[in-house]
């Protein structure tokens, strides 16, 4: 629930959010004038941008991270088959350039139309479609070395929080533990200068795959019950929610532990929030929790839960192909228990969701599996 505003701390934040917006605003100017410069040297307008591919993906065993290579590729402005994203990049850089100046932020979308118009005495677009500026922004977080919320940029709220927990949001104290049925919706952006952790008692944190299995856990109040958090993130976790289960962990050393689907996109999922995506590897430092705990759902528990033919989903080739895919992450590869559950789940056939329990009972999630699992400590990691 929502309070008064809280004035303390927020003039160190904001000289802070300043002096990052005068570094970010330092590169947007360097890249153009290095552009300038090039053209006003007879010199072809090159740009380069680090290459966001699995070759370009290093794991550093040491960190259990996945992190960015050092490949790059040339966008020029004089290649017929690059020069629309030359210009798409320039015309994006100077978009967040004039959001910075405007002490303004946009979303992925409104960002999109910012960009936007036809290209005179042409019937060109500048963009086609969303996801082509998406890509060009995620360009230039890469090449800039800034991060999309030091862009201005901001993506929908795709996450929702509830527990025992009070943080400061944009200045407004909020109470998760008083958040009703609909809970806290986490922000795209939850950097220190948003949101601060004020009063934490919660012991650790529980993050399921989606809101129906968060309904049902925050129905049956079992963040009270187990003075835990609650998190979802709608499927594949966005960035937002895995920024603030990182500090949640980082900064309050609370162990997150994962309850997702005995699918391949369950446990790619897990993946991504343990040791971070190929796409977004040079964000892992801040996004990737090597410590996250997978509490199920396994491939076990269709004959340890005693559960009914009813819950199968019958594995198809893709997700066959995808499952032997992920068996083979450097990070998976060696490790003898996820190499087990990945068999265990193919020697199946099936798959299954974490809503199949509810076929045992409505709340055996909650009142039973997830409490007799984390008492015996019964998880991959």
């Amino acid at each position: 629930m929502a309070k008064s505003k809280s004035a303390g701390g927020s003039s160190t934040i904001s000289k802070r959010v300043k002096a990052r917006d005068q570094a970010t605003l330092g590169k947007i100017v360097g890249l153009a004038d290095d552009v300038t410069k090039k053209t006003f040297t007879g010199k072809e307008p090159i740009v380069s941008i680090p290459t966001r591919t699995k070759s370009n993906t290093i794991w550093n065993r040491k960190q259990r991270i996945l992190q960015m290579g050092d490949n790059a590729a040339e966008r020029q402005l004089f290649n017929l088959n690059q020069a629309k994203q030359f210009m798409q990049t320039m015309l994006h850089a100077s978009g967040i350039k004039s959001l910075i100046e405007a002490e303004k932020t946009l979303s992925l979308r409104g960002m999109f139309y910012k960009g936007l118009h036809t290209v005179a005495g042409t019937k060109e677009k500048t963009f086609a479609a969303q996801d082509e500026s998406d890509g060009i922004l995620e360009d230039l977080e890469v090449s800039l070395g800034a991060l999309r919320e030091e862009l201005h940029v901001f993506a929908k709220k795709a996450g929702t929080m509830v527990g025992n927990i009070t943080i400061v949001d944009s200045g407004d104290e909020i109470d998760c533990r008083r958040m009703g049925s609909g809970g806290y919706a986490i922000p795209s952006i939850v950097e220190p200068e948003i949101i601060q952790f004020k009063k934490c008692d919660a012991k650790f944190v529980l993050h399921v795959e989606k809101n129906t299995v968060w309904s049902r856990f925050n129905e049956d109040r079992f963040w009270e019950e187990h003075n835990c958090i609650l998190t979802e993130g709608g499927g594949q976790p966005p960035r937002g929610v895995r920024r603030l289960l990182k500090r949640l962990n980082e900064e309050l050393g609370l162990p997150i532990y994962c309850l997702l689907d005995c699918d391949p996109w369950g446990h790619y999922i897990y993946s991504v929030i343990k040791q971070g995506s190929i796409s977004l590897a040079f964000e892992s430092q801040r996004l990737a929790i090597p410590d996250a705990k997978f509490v199920g759902i396994r491939a076990k528990d269709y004959k340890a839960c005693e559960l009914t033919d009813d819950v199968q989903i019958a594995l198809n080739d893709t997700d066959i192909k995808r499952a032997k895919e992920i068996a083979a992450y450097p990070w998976f590869e060696g490790h003898k228990g996820w190499q087990k559950e990945i068999q265990a789940m193919l020697d199946n056939g099936f798959k299954m969701e974490v809503e199949s329990l509810i076929t045992k009972d409505i709340s055996y999630v909650t009142e039973t599996y997830v409490p007799e699992r984390l008492k015996a400590k019964d998880w991959l990691e």
